[in-house]
């Protein structure tokens, strides 16, 4: 299995993560399409962050012609620049997605060093007068975005992946402003480049066919930053929507300024897992795609990994509250029912365990497994339903869980058919890996046709893995 991860140790935007894949083995090529349908050009070049050579990405229009930026209507977005200038005014000058990575506005190709787009060739005649992207151009809403990459002419996959991404930042700045989705007009994130980062960052992705793509947690930096609203902390209010929304983490630090940007963290939260840490893998490829500022003593990089990890897969992550409590005082029927009133209200899994309590009397372990966002409401109905006097939080916070489907097979006996429930159970690469029949459907039809409650699951179970191989 192939595997792409990113070490997200210094955060991520758009251009960086195009740089990484380029510099990982992407070819640059693949990204033509976009050039022709938005009249850009990707500057393909390299610099030096801290002793690391990383590739360099930047978005230049060719076709530019000085319109007014602000005639898009940019209500219900943050009027918030990832660049330069924006970050400048705290004084901490970084950028992931401006226009001063140091391009020398000059063709670039890697000449080895086992990158396999060493030979392809990716370069136009830059003159100095090149408008960037970045900060230029019309500014759309979240309906004239999805009609551009609609016609652009994009392979299914590509587009679709594109639009996913593009939906999330619109739901993110929706959700943080009271807006409805189709409303919502971007500012940046509306924006050629913007634009240009998003698809080129998905057609990348489809030339270099990770079969998984990972991120360890994401680093945000810290500070404040200038928006249309005022000055507000990072990470900014889209970022976190996005964060809500993504199945990795995010970190904070290593330096005072913003490091992930609203495109980069949308275009992760659609292609990416988390992980905490990188996983093995039998390395092949390493890009670095670099970022815009010298961070000094930290290499201003996003690392690309691509290897072959392990065929199997993992399971499913899956944020978890665990809580706790002893009882010494509780009836059975109080026990009993305790299993309903919690998963009523909002219980994933309740366990009770006989404990042994003070004076060495007879007790009971209640452990409760729900989401965090519920674990108000469970503690509330926990305490109500036994009298419990404290709950503890363990230090838990996920579990690894499997994707779980339920079909329905057919038992046939003296001609008559019987249904049987069936729970597929799967890694997060959809590898099943368990076929399990529901208890009590088995035991109604062993009463129906006398075969035995064991017999009728072995049955349901064989008709479950036929049906998988179909």
């Amino acid at each position: 299995m192939t595997l792409l991860a990113f070490d997200g140790r210094m955060g991520a935007s758009g251009d960086m993560l195009l740089a990484a894949l380029l510099d990982a083995g992407g070819d640059p090529t693949v990204l033509e399409p976009v050039e022709d349908a938005l009249s850009l050009e990707y500057r393909i070049d390299e610099t030096t962050k801290c002793g690391i050579t990383a590739t360099t990405v930047d978005v230049v229009l060719t076709d530019y012609q000085d319109e007014t930026d602000s005639e898009a209507g940019l209500e219900g977005v943050d009027d918030h620049s990832h660049g330069g200038d924006n970050n400048d005014r705290d004084g901490s000058g970084h950028s992931h997605d401006d226009n001063s990575n140091g391009h020398d506005g000059g063709s670039h190709t890697h000449d080895g060093d086992g990158n396999s787009h060493a030979n392809h060739e990716h370069s136009h005649d830059h003159g100095d007068d090149a408008t960037h992207a970045e900060g230029h151009g019309p500014h759309r809403s979240y309906l004239e975005v999805c009609e551009i990459v609609e016609e652009m002419g994009l392979d299914a996959a590509v587009e679709r992946d594109a639009l996913a991404i593009f939906e999330l930042l619109g739901e993110a700045e929706a959700s943080v402003h009271g807006e409805n989705l189709e409303e919502i007009h971007f500012h940046e994130v509306g924006a050629d480049d913007a634009i240009a980062d998003v698809v080129g960052a998905v057609l990348l992705l489809s030339d270099l066919e990770p079969d998984r793509v990972v991120t360890t947690p994401l680093a945000t930096g810290g500070g404040t930053v200038s928006m249309s609203h005022g000055r507000y902390p990072v990470p900014t209010p889209a970022v976190v929507e996005l964060a809500e929304r993504a199945d990795w983490s995010l970190r904070g630090g290593p330096v005072e300024t913003e490091l992930l940007t609203p495109t980069g963290a949308a275009i992760l939260g659609h292609v990416a897992e988390g992980v905490d840490s990188l996983p093995s893998l039998s390395l092949e490829e390493s890009g670095y795609g670099a970022g815009g500022y010298d961070l000094d003593p930290h290499p201003n990089v996003l690392r690309a990994l691509v290897g072959e990890a392990d065929a199997a897969g993992p399971l499913v992550r899956d944020d978890i509250t665990v809580l706790e409590t002893n009882l010494d005082d509780a009836t059975p029927e109080v026990l009993g029912g305790l299993q309903e009133t919690l998963t009523e209200a909002g219980a994933r899994d309740v366990s009770i365990l006989p404990a042994t309590m003070k004076k060495s009397r007879p007790g009971h372990l209640v452990k409760v497994i729900c989401k965090p966002e519920n674990r108000e409401r469970v503690t509330r109905a926990l305490a109500e339903e036994t009298g419990t006097l404290g709950i503890r939080e363990t230090g838990a916070t996920h579990r690894w869980i499997a994707n779980r489907e339920f079909e329905t097979v057919a038992l046939e006996r003296d001609g008559d058919r019987y249904e049987v429930g069936v729970k597929i159970a799967s890694d997060a690469d959809g590898a099943v890996y368990d076929v399990s029949a529901e208890y009590d459907d088995a035991a109604a039809v062993a009463l129906e046709t006398r075969w035995s409650v064991r017999e009728v699951l072995r049955r349901a179970e064989e008709k479950g893995r036929e049906s998988l191989e179909e």
